[in-house]
């Protein structure tokens, strides 16, 4: 059964910028009131010009914070954490550090707002959070990574069993064009583009529309619960 967020109040932890943007605006469009919310609160202000979007700061790895935001909040209809900590690189050169904050923001991050927001969540509310296409297909410099989505797509099952009957699923994206590839440089990042463009089986690359389409499917469709969908045109298989 669809859904409507009309008049809901959605949460969601993110930048002011590409995917989070995205996700952000379309939910707002699709009738809630929003809160953002980050860690940079200055930054989130300046990327919002609605009445309907309000401004939070908070830590995911800082339990004090999700706490006191839970606190602020009072009640919460859906929650998405679309927050992410990179974590690239090959096994003899990831820093103990980088693996940590990994975990720590896409996986406990998550397991923290579960913990203080789910108990002022309605039986029909939600949580959506994300894994990533490398938990399928892992690539060589990506490790961190994939272990960090892998353990999403099972907290996701995990929660969606403790929490329920609210819902909990995950977004995977694959290629998604957000800026990230940008520290490449035009000439490598084009060069990764048409490959993987050549390669899939939807022939393009992602755009963050395309992620944002999938969260409101998860919001809205009240009989989804414990997936992880993947939205990438088909990588994995190729």
């Amino acid at each position: 059964m669809s859904e409507s967020l009309k008049g809901r109040k959605v949460l969601v932890v993110g930048r002011g910028s590409g995917i989070a943007r995205a996700v952000v605006l379309a939910v707002r469009a699709a009738g809630a009131e929003v809160v953002v919310a980050g860690r940079d609160e200055e930054k989130l202000k300046g990327a919002y010009d609605d009445p309907g979007i309000s401004v939070e700061t908070v830590d995911l790895t800082d339990e004090a914070s999700v706490a006191a935001l839970a606190e602020r909040l009072g009640q919460v209809d859906h929650v998405v954490s679309t927050a992410s900590a990179r974590a690239r690189g090959l096994v003899g050169d990831l820093a103990l550090g980088t693996i940590a904050l990994s975990f720590e923001t896409k996986v406990i991050g998550p397991i923290l707002l579960a913990k203080h927001l789910a108990p002022k969540m309605p039986a029909d509310g939600s949580m959506v959070i994300f894994s990533g296409a490398t938990a399928r297909k892992p690539s060589i410099g990506m490790l961190a990574v994939a272990a960090t989505n892998g353990a999403v797509d099972s907290l996701t099952k995990a929660l969606a069993v403790e929490l329920a009957p609210i819902r909990v699923n995950a977004v995977s994206p694959g290629t998604i064009d957000t800026g990230a590839y940008d520290a490449l440089g035009d000439e490598k990042k084009a060069a990764l583009f048409a490959q993987r463009s050549a390669s899939n089986p939807a022939r393009r690359i992602g755009t963050s529309e395309d992620i944002a389409d999938a969260v409101i499917f998860a919001l809205t469709n009240g009989f989804v619960t414990g997936v992880s969908l993947g939205v990438d045109g088909g990588e994995p298989l190729v």
